[in-house]
């Protein structure tokens, strides 16, 4: 599109939190079926999830607005997390506790796509493209949405209470 002259407005996002994001349907199969979890060397990774409802308000906030056209943004939510921590994060609000997380040097990204698919339903070669993409460190690092769309991002807990109150 935005060769053929249209403008366009890109709003880059890490994990989206809310009913039907996979990465978010996936951490909360985890986090509701396991007890404990034993994770590879990648959920150390950084990424700043965002709720849902912040990824809409962004998009009704570029919609349109000028100062928008042909400007790619970064958008995450309030919190830097690890994958680790998203996971027990998400452990705090749904069972008020933390979840014991042991984390491993090794792990193959063949066996986690695997233990995904048992233990969430996610389809392996889903997980396989999630978990290939969670060694990335993926957090914002541009804030100029901020000055187009003001307002704060919600918190990791708050989007986590969010979505699970909409499941």
């Amino acid at each position: 599109l935005a060769e053929a002259g249209v403008p366009v407005t890109v709003l880059r996002a890490a994990i989206v939190v809310g009913s039907g994001g996979i990465s978010w349907e996936m951490t909360r199969e985890l986090v509701k079926n396991l007890p404990v979890m034993v994770v590879p060397r990648w959920a150390g990774t950084r990424t700043q999830p965002i709720a849902v409802d912040d990824v809409i308000r962004y998009l009704v906030g570029v919609t349109g607005n000028d100062d928008a056209k042909d400007r790619v943004f970064e958008i995450g939510g309030a919190d830097q997390l690890s994958y680790k921590g998203m996971l027990q994060g998400a452990a705090e609000v749904m069972h008020g506790r933390r979840v014991p997380i042991l984390q491993v040097p090794i792990g193959t990204p063949m066996l986690s796509e695997w233990w995904i698919k048992l233990v969430t339903g996610v389809d392996a070669t889903t997980a396989g493209n999630l978990i290939e993409s969670m060694g990335t460190e993926v957090v914002q690092t541009d804030f100029s949405i901020r000055d187009v769309v003001p307002g704060e991002p919600m918190t990791y807990a708050q989007a986590v209470r969010q979505a699970i109150a909409e499941d």
